[in-house]
């Protein structure tokens, strides 16, 4: 299915000539003061220069020590959206640099961002949804997003952004989540997350049980889980997506950890598609699918319905995965137990 793609294209009537790059350790002062110059194409055409510097990291390091970022976060709120584009552009760019992620978290680039969440450019929101998601990969770096008070924000911006910018929202909950999931779960955002299970874009379905995955880490995460989202991750163990299987069969796994979990799950058949997933050599699920199955079968009506399928985790005992053969042989252990 075709999808619309944000273009990075600028408007036919902006010029793009880049500003004349001065020599050697001249150059980055000399942009920084034409990006202060009240004139806009001057600004536009140091943006234009400096887009290009900043892909090397000497030049992301100078930037942030001369004092760059403060500029660029003045800039952020420029009336011109070219600016605004430019500016949220370079971000990305040094924000790939592990020094250009360390500048950013200590020059409070994260909180400057977020008043650019409503803005009516496509490509500057996806820009700064792409730095959120680059910065959630470092503990300091969730830890400033979860303090801007960002995850109420970004869970409510599932509901309109278009699936590009959704998906690296979705990536930015998943890093988060794993931290801190009560602000996440007051804003609603196990309903907004189960009406993704069923979107038509693959990408979107895996990342949204990758997010529910995360939230099912916390205690009063598994708790809702268990209450509302089983049926739906069951659903999902037959997709056609191997990603999507991979990461329903994850947040199964830690849904099934509390017993009213299990019941949920047997409730709505889970056993046949997991076996199917253990049966399944090449299946990126099958380490999750034979713990879930384990958990399944520490219920008496589970491990009634395992003891016939015993030869599917007998197979998993010569995989050259080492997780695999181990969980297994617990698997096999907890079907067979028998009282004394």
């Amino acid at each position: 299915m075709a999808h619309a793609r944000i273009s990075a294209n600028l408007p036919p009537d902006i010029d793009p000539t880049k500003a004349p790059v001065a020599f050697g350790k001249r150059a980055l002062p000399k942009l920084k003061e034409e990006l202060q110059s009240p004139e806009l194409l001057t600004q536009q055409r140091a943006l234009m220069a400096l887009c290009d510097l900043v892909h090397d990291p000497e030049n992301v390091y100078q930037a942030i020590e001369i004092g760059f970022l403060d500029n660029l976060k003045t800039l952020l709120l420029h009336h011109n959206s070219t600016v605004r584009q430019k500016t949220t552009q370079i971000l990305y760019i040094m924000v790939m640099h592990n020094v250009g992620r360390q500048g950013m978290i200590k020059n409070g680039v994260i909180s400057a961002l977020t008043k650019l969440l409503d803005d009516p450019v496509d490509l500057c929101r996806k820009n700064t949804h792409q730095i959120f998601e680059m910065l959630a990969k470092l503990p300091e770096g969730i830890m400033d997003i979860l303090q801007a008070g960002l995850i109420p924000l970004l869970v409510f911006k599932l509901k309109s952004e278009p699936d590009e910018i959704q998906e690296l929202i979705l990536d930015t909950l998943s890093h988060c989540l794993h931290v801190e999931a009560s602000e996440a779960l007051a804003t609603g955002a196990i309903t907004i997350l189960k009406e993704k299970l069923t979107h038509s874009s693959g990408a979107i379905r895996s990342k949204a049980a990758w997010v529910l995955l995360a939230i099912g880490t916390h205690p009063e995460g598994k708790s809702v889980l268990c209450e509302e989202v089983i049926p739906a991750l069951v659903s999902l163990l037959e997709d056609t997506d191997p990603e999507v299987q991979a990461a329903a069969t994850g947040a199964l796994m830690f849904a099934t950890v509390k017993p009213q979990g299990r019941f949920s799950a047997l409730g709505a058949e889970a056993i046949p598609p997991l076996l199917k997933l253990v049966a399944e050599e090449t299946s990126k699920a099958r380490l999750s699918a034979i713990k879930t199955l384990t958990m399944l079968a520490e219920l008496p009506e589970g491990r009634k319905t395992l003891l016939d399928h015993t030869d599917t985790f007998q197979q998993c005992l010569n995989d050259p995965c080492e997780a695999v053969e181990r969980a297994a042989k617990i698997a096999i252990s907890v079907i067979e137990w028998k009282p004394f």
